[in-house]
């Protein structure tokens, strides 16, 4: 378990990992909250949702040690230099009364003018990385929809493997959002593909 009385922070090569604060909320939802980022999420959120998916976030840390962190980039003179991108992290699935309910779940949801830059795979893969070396996960998965082709090809890339018999069907979308595909890599297979 992590040590919950530090605030979490991470970096990679381009990025950092870290706890919110109360002024990331705000940003967050102005940069993440628009029609293209929301498409494959249920449209963009009103209040309410934007205000229950934060309680569940924090939850996440304070419950599990792990939640879906801030993104950011680093100051470095780059693409998007010093700015938050959105987030990346690892939850407990929520999906009630499926299979998966429970399970470690790694996820991201980035600024459409993050797209195309490697950010989400380098932040996934850092998140990868501690679910099962600091957070002793032995299976994570990840979960979308068939017509996000974006977002189970990283699953892909990440070398994540299709689990068919894990999909399940979410009651709070229509069709087009059903059914939820899953995706799932364990530590083994992560630290074989690491090792290649």
């Amino acid at each position: 378990m992590a040590d919950m009385d530090a605030d979490f922070r991470h970096e990679t090569e381009r990025l950092v990992l870290r706890d919110w604060r109360d002024e990331d909320w705000p940003e967050f939802d102005r940069l993440t909250n628009t029609p293209a980022v929301m498409r494959w999420l249920g449209g963009v959120a009103d209040a309410g949702t934007f205000g229950g998916a934060r309680a569940r976030v924090e939850g996440y840390r304070r419950d599990f040690g792990h939640t879906f962190w801030v993104l950011e980039r680093k100051e470095d003179g780059g693409h998007l230099s010093g700015e938050m991108l959105g987030f990346c992290g690892l939850k407990r699935s929520n999906a009630e009364g499926q299979a998966v309910c429970g399970m470690v779940e790694v996820g991201w949801r980035l600024r459409e003018d993050a797209w195309g830059h490697g950010y989400a795979k380098e932040a996934a893969s850092a998140s990868l990385d501690l679910g099962f070396e600091r957070f002793g996960a032995d299976t994570i998965i990840a979960i979308t929809v068939a017509g996000n082709t974006a977002s189970w090809g990283l699953m892909k890339r990440l070398g994540m493997t299709r689990r068919e018999d894990l999909d399940f069907h979410d009651p709070r979308w229509g069709p087009e959002l059903n059914p939820s595909i899953i995706y799932a890599i364990t530590a083994q297979q992560w630290t074989h593909s690491r090792d290649d």
